[in-house]
């Protein structure tokens, strides 16, 4: 919770409707903190004029509260830009060393722990690849990499240090035929507390939630370009997940696992209805490469540097995308979205393929009567979990309407 420095009133009846208000209730005053905080990060940098105009908070207001940010050491003072009337106007950014934050990627086969700046730069990431993930590995790999990390920090900076972000697939044990891994192990996830566990590691807060929602959550904190406000997003991992974003917000259901696209039914190369994974999954490419007697070990090492012959890639994207054009023309008969993102452990290269194939494959289907959305590139690229992992105790904190942690310690 940020400090609270002083009365936030919203004064000004003319202000842009498109925006959040600001709000006069003195209990909301760290709600007026985190707007002025949360538009200054969709816009790189705003005047106090533009932020009053935006809020429909009065100037003065808008002074305070800037400010008071400014002490905090969570905004920077640009240079006075002259106009040609008034008095000069000076940009306010974010500053990167105002807070930082830890993200960790709990994936089917390797794990990544990322620090975070203030705005999302990554400044150090440890990475372990494994056959299957376990409760004791997981706390061993946080417990010896994050001494090293904040070991990359001041006294000062490490107390700015916001929390633990966690995106893991939820209920793990379920998937120990795909994984190849003992019952008993996987198991485990059962009644270990690893948000406890980790608590206790870091002593830090510690938000727990599902891994494709995250990166989702990372496309609507960090994503570049135009940002669409309803939008459906897939992401490749051993398995497909995904994410749903409506009104500008994650949408995260009652149990924190909405637009859970895997199970979704597509229809198969053969005609017959399979699930939406057993098409549009690394799991798939990793099985094609075995059978044809590639190996794809390196496939978790790196999501830049791939070895698959063409003909098995091919095949791959080519099923991958027959798969998604059947979940998005589903999606699309039920929500009337703007967009479709699609991103995942990949090669950008691969990425754009597998996106141009999609907007193929959506074309020869039959379209009518559904308004369908422009299908894209997702614009965090790889590293989009563990980001979007990091991102959860900075929307906790310093973001408006973040529904986006599932569990927080």
């Amino acid at each position: 919770m940020m400090p609270q420095h002083a009365e936030l009133v919203s004064d000004k009846p003319n202000a842009e409707a498109a925006a959040p208000r600001g709000t006069n209730q003195s209990g909301m005053r760290d709600y007026n903190e985190r707007l002025v905080l949360s538009l200054v990060r969709q816009h790189s940098a705003l005047a106090k004029t533009d932020i009053a105009r935006m809020t429909g908070l009065s100037a003065q207001t808008v002074s305070v509260i800037m400010r008071a940010l400014e002490q905090d050491g969570l905004l920077l003072r640009g240079e006075p830009l002259r106009g040609k009337i008034g008095q000069p106007s000076i940009p306010m950014s974010l500053a990167a060393d105002g807070a930082f934050f830890l993200g960790l990627k709990i994936g089917r086969r390797s794990a990544d722990l990322v620090m975070i700046d203030f705005l999302g730069t990554v400044r150090s990431t440890h990475r372990r690849v494994y056959r299957y993930p376990t409760p004791d590995a997981v706390v061993e790999f946080v417990a010896h990499s994050l001494p090293a990390m904040l070991g990359l920090l001041t006294p000062a900076q490490r107390r700015r240090v916001g929390g633990l972000g966690v995106a893991m697939p939820f209920q793990l044990w379920n998937w120990v035929q795909a994984l190849g891994a003992p019952q008993a192990e996987m198991d485990s996830w059962r009644d270990r507390d690893i948000q406890a566990e980790l608590a206790l590691v870091t002593g830090l807060p510690v938000y727990v939630q599902n891994d494709a929602t995250s990166a989702c959550g990372a496309e609507l904190v960090f994503g570049t370009g135009e940002r669409p406000k309803d939008f459906l997003y897939f992401y490749f991992g051993t398995f497909i997940g995904g994410g749903l974003v409506l009104n500008g917000q994650l949408f995260l259901g009652r149990t924190g696992n909405a637009a859970g696209v895997g199970p979704l039914p597509v229809q198969g190369p053969d005609g017959q209805m399979r699930r939406l994974f057993d098409s549009a999954s690394m799991s798939v490419l990793e099985a094609m490469m075995t059978a044809a007697g590639e190996s794809p070990d390196h496939l978790w090492e790196s999501p830049n540097h791939w070895q698959v012959s063409e003909p098995v890639l091919q095949a791959w994207v080519d099923l991958a995308a027959e798969g998604l054009a059947g979940a998005i023309l589903s999606a699309a008969t039920l929500l009337e979205l703007e967009a479709v993102l699609i991103d995942g452990w990949m090669p950008p290269k691969v990425r754009a393929m597998v996106t141009l194939r999609t907007q193929e494959a959506l074309a020869r289907l039959d379209l009518s009567g559904v308004s369908m959305p422009q299908v894209r590139e997702g614009t965090v690229g790889a590293q989009a979990r563990s980001l979007g992992a990091a991102a959860i105790p900075l929307s906790q904190r310093y973001l408006i309407d973040q529904n986006a942690a599932a569990r927080g310690a």
